[in-house]
């Protein structure tokens, strides 16, 4: 018995990387899968040079009858149980032949792009979507599958680049820092000046207690808070901007010994999450994102907006106190690669699997 992954874009897009990371992770938890990927693919060179289980099968251009009679014969000879298909051409060809060789689980994918007229394909005889927004899955709903087929399942990141770099001096050496610097790095919006002046205030607080810590403001571009006569407070020599290089995202992280988002807006959330997946300890204001990824003093710190003293205090808990920083670093990464990473985004998939199996009484392994 074995699990069919079925995907016909040449393409290198999200459905292929989810697809992928299924794959991964079904045979840790004792499932056999076979991939149906197009030779000519991104997907099927990634797959190939994994080692994975790939049955190629030549789809863009060919007749759809010859694929489906193929595909056919393929989930017969390899006992496919459940198929999943990843993208509206594999859908069309996939759904078809599981249905033809009577494959008693059909799952199908739906990026964040699609719509529930797209491709015709026959929603009332797939077992369940997959939908990787709210937003998705009210689309098709919409447009008539029914709620308790769909289940939503955010698409998941690949952390890798952030969590495999060792430390880097990649902002000492720019900023001219020395090693026994604390340097807590800082992103807030451009449009907030009230919170730029009281970022400016809380390093001033900071300087007071820890001259060693060094708060480095983060971004690209013209990003500058406001200092001198204009905004009534001098330059601090604790505050230093490092703009620009958003290439270099995973080096800087690795060059910091704190993560601050002084934000009380919610879209600079995906600044966080990098931030926790790096091992940092981060300290955030309690809104949207922040609030959903942290617990207070657990994985992580949250501050009141443009509170000062707040985060002064936050700044100076991790610089004088190792063990907690410790804590907290490890706590935020687990909690971030626990929500929003790709292998738990495939391990949601895989209970999807296993549940609608349940329901209709098949075994897949």
């Amino acid at each position: 018995m074995s699990i069919f992954l079925i995907d016909a874009d040449r393409e290198w897009r999200e459905g292929q990387r989810q697809l992928l990371a299924i794959a991964r992770e079904l045979p840790k938890k004792g499932y056999a899968v076979r991939l149906v990927l197009d030779p000519g693919g991104e997907a099927f060179r990634r797959a190939s040079g994994e080692d994975l289980p790939v049955l190629p099968l030549r789809m863009q251009g060919r007749i759809g009858w010859l694929v489906r009679r193929h595909l056919v014969r393929l989930m017969r000879a390899h006992g496919c149980k459940l198929a999943h298909v990843f993208d509206t051409a594999g859908a069309s060809l996939g759904l078809a032949a599981a249905a033809a060789a009577q494959v008693p689980l059909r799952i199908l994918s739906r990026p964040a792009e699609s719509s529930p007229l797209e491709g015709r394909l026959p929603f009332p005889s797939i077992d369940a979507v997959i939908a990787g927004t709210e937003a998705v899955k009210g689309t098709l709903v919409r447009g008539g599958v029914a709620a308790t087929a769909v289940e939503v399942i955010p698409p998941g990141a690949d952390f890798s680049r952030f969590t495999s770099p060792p430390p880097d001096g990649l902002v000492r050496a720019a900023l001219g820092l020395g090693p026994d610097d604390f340097l807590a790095g800082a992103v807030l919006p451009l449009e907030d000046e009230r919170g730029q002046m009281a970022l400016l205030e809380a390093a001033d607080l900071v300087r007071g207690q820890a001259p060693k810590v060094k708060i480095v403001v983060l971004g690209q571009g013209s990003l500058r808070l406001e200092t001198g006569e204009e905004a009534g407070i001098p330059a601090m020599e604790n505050v230093r901007y490092f703009l620009g290089f958003s290439d270099e995202t995973p080096r800087i992280l690795a060059s910091l010994d704190m993560f601050v988002l002084f934000s009380h807006l919610d879209g600079f959330g995906g600044s966080l999450v990098e931030a926790m997946a790096s091992g940092l300890p981060v300290a955030a204001v309690d809104v949207g994102t922040a609030r959903d990824l942290i617990i207070h003093r657990e994985s992580g710190l949250l501050v009141p907006a443009r509170n000062a003293k707040a985060l002064a205090d936050a700044i100076l808990k991790v610089h004088f106190d190792r063990n907690l920083a410790l804590r907290l670093a490890a706590k935020g990464r687990e909690a971030v690669l626990e929500k929003y990473s790709a292998e738990s985004m495939a391990r949601r998939a895989i209970g999807v699997y296993e549940y609608r199996a349940h329901r209709k009484g098949i075994k897949l392994a």
